[in-house]
């Protein structure tokens, strides 16, 4: 197996197509070939996007999870209700940890306190396309008094907090419901750890 890093590829261009919120940049590489020698020189547009922070809050003494739901510009065209059914989302801010975010994001978009961080992974959702990479977390919370409308006004948010056995999540998700990617990694995530976290979990704070 070849062991290829960063010094196969050579970027030969990159120039800034748009620049906004996001920024998409054009590539002009090429990279070393498994069968061996060079190929061509591709194209490629690069989405890049500040990294992200997802948290699917659990409370294991309810067995229960809290979920949000928001519309979604890029469901738009392909669903019928963009409304969709999320875990605690959002960006980095300049010099924030994964943990930073997670406690802020929690707060504005849910009212919830984090009790416990449990990392679960980091991956790239779309790296085909988009340099984003995607900080996910279980986090342990109590659910007592959860739900609502939240979120913050000076970003146009409008969030919708619901509390969900965790049973339920899991079967929308099966069903097709829940279908977002950091949403359905966590709910597996958790249909495979929820007992011994339970288990663990001790008395309610």
């Amino acid at each position: 197996m070849d062991n290829f890093t960063r010094a196969d590829v050579e970027i030969i261009r990159r120039e800034t197509g748009f620049s906004g919120f996001y920024r998409m940049d054009i590539l002009t590489l090429r990279h070393r070939l498994f069968r061996g020698g060079w190929g061509p020189e591709l194209r490629r547009e690069l989405f890049v996007r500040r990294d992200a922070v997802c948290v699917l809050p659990y409370d294991p003494w309810a067995d229960t999870v809290v979920l949000l739901e928001q519309v979604r510009v890029g469901a738009l065209d392909k669903s019928e209700r963009p409304w969709l059914i999320e875990l605690v989302a959002g960006l980095f801010d300049d010099d924030e940890s994964p943990e930073d975010v997670a406690h802020r994001e929690a707060q504005e978009e849910a009212d919830l306190t984090l009790l416990k961080l449990l990392p679960i992974m980091r991956y790239f959702p779309s790296p085909g396309g988009s340099d984003e990479r995607v900080h996910l977390y279980c986090a342990l919370v109590d659910s007592a008094g959860a739900g609502g409308i939240h979120g913050l006004d000076s970003e146009g948010e409008d969030i919708r907090v619901s509390v969900w056995p965790r049973t339920d999540a899991i079967a929308a998700m099966e069903n097709g419901l829940i279908d977002n990617a950091a949403s359905i990694i966590g709910l597996q995530w958790l249909a495979m750890h929820a007992s011994r976290l339970r288990e663990e979990a001790g008395a309610r704070p």
